[in-house]
């Protein structure tokens, strides 16, 4: 569990990037207990609070201001001490990375993708740190987990990059899953993709924290949602359900097993 202030390479925000974005607020609203403040400098834009703290961020793609062509998706962000550091380092990792730049008095950031093509943000904190609720609050960015054509390059790659201590937990199917560790703390995952799921492509997913997955992926259906694979159980770890929203994006959600 983590609360407070993020650490250096931990996750410190995500950016909910979708388009109908006053929709999609009423949507997670209902379903994980978001409330909104106010985003100034961004179109459209609010930032996400789980009990009251901090979380991330609804940005809107039909609000102007975005690239063309952004993608729908929850996208994440991981603090770093030097953007611009971090960034010469994704380069000469093999992935890349756009020069980084700064967001009013608020940090310094930069947009990087891994040589399997998965994106991330990073962020170089000055007046906003970043995430600070209970990460196992329900509504909570909980769990992080990039998904892989190669996960053997992509451990090396964030080991690398993050200094993250890479753990392997066997799967079915002869697969393994690596659990990332910022010291002895797990912070996030990598698995590969496999058949059983389709066309996905590399990418880093999210899991909300829910006080009840199969509640939480029915009440997504009635309010509009897909439901794109239905409550399965993590032994040792939980409950989780991967869903879609009414705007087309993808998430998961997570319920933790009991201590």
């Amino acid at each position: 569990m983590t609360t407070g202030t993020r650490q250096i390479h931990d996750f410190c925000f995500i950016n909910l990037m979708t388009g109908h974005a006053a929709d999609a607020r009423a949507f997670y609203g209902r379903l994980l207990g978001w409330t909104y403040g106010e985003m100034p400098g961004a179109p459209g834009g609010r930032l996400i609070l789980v009990d009251g703290r901090l979380a991330g961020a609804v940005m809107d793609l039909d609000g102007g201001g975005m690239p063309e062509g952004t993608p729908a998706v929850v996208g994440v962000m991981i603090r770093v001490e030097s953007a611009d550091a971090t960034i010469a380092r994704v380069n000469a990792l093999g992935g890349r990375a756009e020069p980084a730049f700064d967001v009013l008095e608020n940090g310094r950031m930069g947009m990087c993708t891994d040589p399997q093509g998965a994106a991330f943000g990073i962020w170089q904190a000055k007046q906003q740190i970043g995430i600070d609720c209970d990460s196992h609050a329900h509504g909570a960015p909980g769990w992080f987990e990039v998904q892989t054509t190669d996960a053997p390059a992509a451990v090396r790659f964030y080991t690398q990059l993050f200094g993250w201590a890479p753990e392997t937990h066997p799967m079915p199917h002869g697969t393994t899953y690596t659990v990332f560790k910022l010291g002895d703390r797990p912070v996030a995952g990598a698995m590969p993709i496999v058949p059983q799921m389709g066309d996905v492509p590399p990418s880093w997913a999210t899991n909300f924290s829910v006080k009840d997955a199969a509640a939480t992926e029915r009440l997504a259906a009635e309010l509009g949602g897909k439901v794109c694979m239905p409550t399965m159980a993590i032994p040792n770890v939980g409950r989780f359900a991967f869903l879609q929203s009414p705007q087309g994006v993808p998430f998961y959600v997570l319920e933790w097993a009991a201590p």
